[in-house]
């Protein structure tokens, strides 16, 4: 085998052994936080694969390796609460727990009220139905009852489209349960949780499919190269910069794609950002960038 040598490695490489090499935060770096509990990260749990949740005293799913990552790094202790979706926000506001992560999609209105991290990963939301239906399109939700979960963000959308009778749920498992059953007839949810549900059961025949319209007046959700975040609270700046760093490290040693890979986040649409930077200039610098894969 040839020894590995500096002159030998990659970019990509030689980023990865100095972030894994650095030493952790001190004691005095994460005093700048503003934590719940000093040294501890409080995160919610919201209970979605691929995710983010808890399993064995470590996050686990797509943004729970990333972040455990980022946390042990910086020193601090990750304590998970769970809760309900519906409800994470607010707890972040309220000061309940330091964090929220999972699919979380970055919005100019979140934008005003969080901390939002650089992301995670990218996508673009699309229809799961019969896998025969093939619906892929904003008309062919016209007159079905729809099912998508409460508090998202394309939900004003959604409810726009002509003859939608929607239906509203707290968990991505009840909102499947019903479309196999048959009560909705498709379901607009979080594309890496649904994609990840219909792998495990491929009996059920859904198909998810993205929009194909990708219309400007339906940004939210049909809008392609969106972006995944943590959120915190405003006055969690500081942290959330740092979390940002050792995101970006992550992407630089195209380290994310492996992460994905145990997860199915396998298709070049989870890594590829917007054309359109439309976070630049908003809770961004105006010559930001979006991080991709260096390798």
């Amino acid at each position: 085998m040839q020894p590995l040598t500096m002159t030998g490695m990659t970019a990509g490489a030689l980023a990865l052994l100095v972030a894994l090499s650095a030493p952790p935060a001190s004691a005095a770096d994460n005093a700048a936080y503003n934590l719940v509990e000093p040294g501890i990260l409080s995160v919610a749990i919201t209970g979605d694969m691929p995710g983010l949740v808890a399993r064995d005293g470590k996050l686990v799913g797509y943004d729970g390796e990333i972040l455990q990552i980022a946390a042990d790094r910086l020193g601090l202790t990750v304590k998970p609460v769970p809760m309900e979706w519906s409800g994470a926000i607010a707890a972040v506001q309220t000061g309940r727990v330091d964090i929220i992560g999972g699919n979380v999609a970055w919005t100019e209105q979140r934008a005003n009220t969080l901390s939002l991290t650089d992301p995670t990963g990218y996508f673009q939301n699309g229809i799961t139905s019969k896998t025969e239906n093939g619906w892929h399109t904003l008309t062919n939700l016209e007159g079905k009852t729809v099912g998508s979960m409460t508090g998202f963000s394309f939900l004003p959308e959604l409810r726009r489209i002509s003859g939608v009778e929607l239906s509203l749920y707290d968990s991505s498992d009840a909102a499947l349960r019903d479309l196999v059953a048959g009560r909705i007839q498709a379901l607009v949810g979080d594309p890496p949780v649904i994609d990840y549900a219909i792998s495990k059961n491929p009996a059920w025949g859904l198909a998810n499919l993205p929009f194909t319209d990708n219309k400007s007046d339906f940004p939210l959700l049909t809008g392609v190269g969106r972006q995944y975040v943590f959120g915190l609270s405003k006055e969690n700046k500081t942290l959330a910069d740092a979390i940002s760093a050792e995101i970006r490290k992550l992407w630089t040693a195209c380290e994310v794609k492996a992460i994905g890979s145990r997860y199915g986040n396998v298709s070049a649409a989870n890594y590829t950002p917007s054309a359109q930077n439309f976070r630049a200039g908003v809770d961004r610098p105006v010559d930001w960038k979006p991080p991709v894969c260096s390798q």
